[in-house]
């Protein structure tokens, strides 16, 4: 017996992971201690965080179709949806500002950052709308950030909706990759939906767990990413049919095969970036506190971008060890918002940073036009743009 178990024992470095869902007859430890989130900190075991992907795409994915999120307009480019008065959407736009930097330090419990109103928070204090905390690990591998998961709407699904049919098409091409860029350069797991990289859609169907091929078609040719191939099926879509039959039909939501060509690559791009640097790959719950800041934060925030660095130490000195031979610093920024940004750092004054030498080399001839001031600290973004910034070691 013995041998016939330890034959199938899982391998210690395997990474384990599961949904983590706290729902249905063993909601609240109803049948005794299940395995959901708030279970599993400190086993090492990974669960998957909604929290950033409400935070990113908003709502949830079981709320209404154009509840807007960070990436899909909120505040910033409102749709016809009533998110209340401007000083609420402002509100909901700072939190989900909070809610996302948890996630990009790997929802850790006791993660340190300022939050929207100034203060000193751990991520167990930042609290959903439910007033649930919003981190719930112990160490970065018990998180999986992850924006879709398996049945329900791909990325497009949830996105489309969410923009003023006005918004132009190659406007909205961009928005649909850019979730991906905050589980990318974020700390912890990342767990992508098959078919993120290529824009795929499943017609708006909110769970396609039994709409077969029809709905699910990967398209590797990149000829087409499955949008508007008919309405979705009635039994878990039918209220929202009058909602997305006129953006099925409309030719404009569809993407050409240059835009999702331009999104494999540009995911491509990302993932050989955070290849590059085991900064983006922090191993420790310590590591991630002395090492990631987010520094547009507190109320006087520039809304809708996201500004996170990650600094190594050098061989011989005190302080931080050296992990990484090439980069000593590393700056990544997240801007959503419809125009460029600006943002001046005292604490990122005066060093070498560069654009990453993989967006400086890609076809992308928007990210190239992203720039940092030495002498003041500032970095300027084109909007609805990721820029990773590095500076590199011996400059």
């Amino acid at each position: 017996m013995k041998a016939c178990v330890s034959r199938f024992l899982i391998p210690e470095k395997s990474l384990k992971y599961g949904e983590g869902w706290d729902f249905g007859e063993v909601a609240k430890n109803g049948r005794g201690i299940n395995a959901a989130q708030f279970n599993l900190h400190g086993t090492g075991i990974g669960s998957f965080n909604d929290r950033i992907r409400d935070a990113l795409l908003g709502g949830s994915p079981f709320g209404h179709p154009l509840q807007q999120g960070f990436v899909t307009g909120l505040s910033l480019q409102p749709n016809a949806h009533d998110h209340g008065s401007k000083a609420a959407t402002e509100r909901m736009l700072a939190i989900s500002m909070d809610h996302i930097q948890v996630g990009m330090a790997a929802n850790l419990k006791d993660f340190v950052l300022t939050n929207c109103d100034g203060q000193e928070v751990k991520g167990s204090e930042v609290s959903t709308y439910d007033g649930v905390p919003v981190a719930y690990a112990s160490c970065p591998t018990e998180t999986g950030s992850g924006g879709c998961p398996g049945t329900l709407s791909a990325y497009l699904g949830v996105l489309q909706p969410c923009f003023l049919v006005a918004v132009e098409q190659s406007t909205r091409k961009v928005c649909e990759f850019i979730p991906s860029h905050f589980l990318l350069d974020a700390m912890g797991i990342p767990f992508f939906h098959a078919g993120d990289e290529m824009l795929r859609s499943k017609s708006l169907d909110r769970d396609s767990y039994n709409s077969a091929d029809w709905f699910n078609r990967l398209d590797f040719s990149y000829s087409s990413n499955n949008w508007g191939v008919g309405l979705p099926p009635k039994e878990k879509n039918e209220n929202n049919w009058p909602l997305i039959k006129p953006r099925l039909g409309d030719p404009s939501f569809k993407p050409w095969r240059s835009h999702i060509v331009a999104a494999v690559e540009n995911f491509s791009n990302l993932l050989r970036i955070r290849y590059s640097s085991p900064l983006f790959r922090l191993r420790t719950a310590n590591a991630i506190q002395e090492r990631v800041r987010f520094h547009n934060t507190g109320p006087s925030c520039v809304p809708g971008v996201i500004v996170m660095s990650i600094e190594d130490g050098h061989k011989g000195l005190p302080g931080l060890s050296q992990l990484d031979p090439i980069y000593s610093y590393i700056v990544v920024i997240i801007n959503m918002c419809p125009t460029d940004v600006s943002f001046p750092s005292a604490a990122l004054k005066a060093k070498a940073f560069q654009l990453h030498p993989v967006q400086m080399m890609s076809t992308d001839n928007t990210v190239k036009k992203s720039v940092y001031d030495a002498s003041s600290g500032c970095f300027t973004v084109p909007p609805r743009t990721t820029s990773v910034f590095v500076e590199p070691r011996n400059v």
